[in-house]
């Protein structure tokens, strides 16, 4: 077999792109990494991981069987986690010679529990995102053990629990998902099926799946990957039920992997995406475990029966809040992987002259293409800002949460849900919209949007989908805006809503930053408030305010969705703001935020602007004055887009794309992949005697045509 040899010079145009930037690539990746000193951990991590040679693959995945692709992550996933956890351990000791308060790794007799989740959030960041998918691109078959069954154990159990648990959770002695989700029911919890009754003379809980449809499905790694589950199932004692509780169930042997008796467990089979994650199916029947695997902390089962449940039902889903946290970073992260491919891929395709003989410009420089391409990558990184403030507010609720203050739970839940529902949903709609940025050579799975796109598209779904979430958001606004005209105290992310019932007219436009968010405001209040308003008309003629709120649906999915758009363009201006008022930080770099927040915004107003006008008094100047600051933005970003997404430092081997290495060697990269097809390694496929038998028929007309 031949092979293209892919030349080790780099591409003249990306080259050129470098040199004429004024930004500087290695500052904006400083800053995007949090520091100079996380920078160089996470390129020395990134070096002991793909100079690995056990995590190679001899040809590409997507030539491998589902069996097989399942078998090779299953391989590479326990040598990815075996080399993060040598890592740690040889770090921590490094850092523990020289000055024991810098020890990095997890203490497991420390009861600090905030290094806890700080560092599940640092290990699911990059078991699901900067290294991980570099190995593993479409899933790790143990990612819910990092992402779900980790984080349920550390907020759901009892201190005594705890003791039993968390080490050998952490130490990955055993492997655990989350079986919440069933064949007949997904986000609507109360309907779950699976049932938990306790028997007081064995002091055992006895799990059963009643029907088909009361089947987990779904969880990730439940095929054949994990032996322990963490089960949502209605809990009944003496016959009454006392709602959704949490389980810990072991499946499988530990030594010898078999399902233990009364399970039904398997492998759901391939999806659309993320078709090396192991989602299984799970049934029960008769399963018998001791009382103490119930989950504890919030709601305690004693052993003659008693209940005492916590103060809020909402605390049992506390591990969900925490993924919905995660999938903001991972919506993040698919923008940017999807928006550097992209860039790179349009600096070095030539095509369609802007002038009648002249040579074929970079596609880049189409500005129809900057406006398809660079209002993603903005995305990406208002998105990644939203990330880091959602998880501080994350982490300041669940300190709170645990002396007993639950004044902020609410809150969270409100930001979490729509953040969730309007990141989730843009970051799949952008990937796309990057992939066709892309042309033909897009569609190719070589070039790695298949991959993107499948794991945008689940997040869109999993935890929450977003039609649900979105009603979620929006039962908390109409409590809000009831509160607004009672003149009640308000919770800071809608605060906003006093000056939107306030005033009756928006005045003053002008094409700045600070007005486009305040028109985003005053149009998400004045939604709010008709959605408020006709889901009260509509309960005065029907007795049932579920029925009323079914048929205000429409509106209070709309008035969510502008609430979240407003949000979060406040908090990517006040993040960036407070960065540009850091001496730390580079002018270069901070232009350059400031150019990504300015078309992050515009570009918002724009696909609301049906909205705007609706309740904003603006001129077709104002709209004008708008497009020129658009058409503005996407001139100034051009000459450091490229250094731009250089700096998110993206390895070639996480962005594993014919079209987006750092090189530019795309026509190369290309045929070199097809070269591999196992369907190019002999010169005549035997299926050719088909083919033969069939071209050597009697035609199908004996008159000649």
């Amino acid at each position: 077999m031949t092979t293209t040899m892919i030349p080790s010079t780099m591409n003249t145009d990306l080259q050129n792109e470098r040199r004429k930037a004024s930004l500087n690539s290695e500052k904006f990746a400083e800053w995007w990494f949090n520091g100079r000193a996380e920078l160089a951990k996470k390129r020395e991590l990134e070096s002991v991981i793909f100079n690995d040679a056990q995590l190679n693959d001899d040809i590409p995945i997507s030539y491998l069987s589902y069996k097989e692709s399942y078998e090779n992550a299953m391989r590479k996933s326990t040598r990815l986690l075996y080399l993060i956890k040598k890592y740690y351990r040889e770090s921590d000791s490094a850092d523990a010679s020289t000055s024991p308060s810098k020890s990095t790794a997890i203490n497991k007799k420390d009861n600090d529990e905030k290094a806890k989740w700080a560092f599940l959030y640092k290990l699911r960041s990059m078991l699901g995102g900067e290294i991980g998918s570099g190995i593993l691109k479409q899933g790790n078959p143990i990612r819910l053990h990092i992402t779900m069954f980790l984080p349920t154990i550390l907020g759901q159990a009892s201190e005594e629990q705890k003791l039993e648990w968390m080490e050998k959770c952490f130490d990955l002695k055993i492997i655990g998902t989350y079986a919440q989700t069933e064949l007949g029911h997904g986000t609507f919890l109360r309907g779950l099926e699976t049932r938990a009754d306790y028997d007081p003379s064995t002091k055992q809980f006895v799990l059963n799946s009643p029907t088909r449809t009361s089947y987990k499905w779904w969880p990730g790694g439940l095929g054949h990957t994990v032996n322990y589950t963490i089960v949502m199932a209605q809990m009944y004692v003496d016959g009454k039920s006392h709602g959704i509780q949490p389980f810990v169930i072991q499946v499988r042997d530990e030594e010898t992997h078999m399902p233990l008796s009364g399970i039904d467990i398997g492998d759901i089979g391939p999806k659309m995406g993320l078709k090396h994650v192991n989602n299984g199916y799970l049934g029960f029947h008769n399963v018998r475990i001791p009382r103490t695997n119930m989950l504890m902390k919030n709601c305690q089962v004693l052993e003659d029966g008693t209940v005492r449940k916590a103060k809020s039902s909402v605390l049992v889903y506390g591990g969900m809040v925490f993924v919905r946290v995660v999938i903001v970073r991972d919506a993040s992260f698919a923008l940017i992987m999807a928006g550097t491919i992209a860039a790179r891929y349009s600096a070095v395709r030539r095509q369609s002259p802007i002038e009648s003989n002249t040579p074929e410009p970079q596609v880049i420089d189409h500005i129809t293409q900057q406006l398809k391409v660079f209002p993603q990558i903005a995305k990406g990184i208002v998105f990644k800002l939203a990330a880091d403030y959602v998880w501080d507010l994350y982490q300041t609720t669940m300190s709170s949460l645990d002396e007993g203050n639950l004044n902020g739970l609410a809150e969270l839940h409100l930001i979490t849900c729509g953040l969730k529902a309007y990141t989730s949903n843009a970051s799949r709609k952008g990937v796309e919209i990057l992939r066709l940025a892309c042309g033909g050579h897009g569609y190719m799975e070589s070039a790695n949007f298949v991959s993107i796109y499948g794991t945008a598209a689940a997040s869109c779904t999993y935890e929450g989908e977003t039609t649900v979430m979105w009603l979620q958001t929006a039962r908390y606004l109409m409590k809000a805006w009831g509160a607004v005209i009672k003149g009640e105290k308000l919770a800071p992310s809608v605060s906003y809503l006093k000056y939107a019932h306030r005033e009756t007219e928006f005045k003053g436009f002008t094409p700045n930053q600070w007005s486009v968010i305040r028109a985003l405001q005053f149009t998400a209040g004045n939604l709010i408030k008709s959605a408020y308003e006709t889901l009260e008309k509509t309960k005065e003629n029907i007795e049932s305010y579920e029925v009323a709120k079914n048929l205000t649906g429409l509106r209070l999915v709309k008035a969510a969705e502008l609430h979240t758009a407003a949000f979060l363009a406040d908090v990517a201006f006040r993040q960036i703001k407070k960065q540009l008022n850091s001496i730390r930080n580079s002018k270069e770099v901070m232009s350059a935020l400031n150019q990504m927040l300015d078309l992050f915004l515009v570009d918002m107003f724009f696909e609301y602007l049906s909205d705007i006008l609706k309740y904003c008094q603006l001129s077709g100047q104002d709209v004008d004055a708008m497009e020129k600051r658009l058409e503005n933005n996407l001139k100034l970003i051009r000459p450091n887009i490229i250094a731009l997404v250089d700096g998110f430092d993206l390895h070639d081997r996480v962005l594993d794309s014919t079209l987006g290495s750092y090189d530019g060697n795309v026509y190369e990269r290309i045929f070199d992949n097809a070269k591999k097809n196992p369907l190019n390694q002999e010169p005549v496929n035997s299926s050719y005697v088909h083919l033969k038998a069939f071209m050597k028929m009697s035609p199908f007309m004996k008159s000649n045509l």
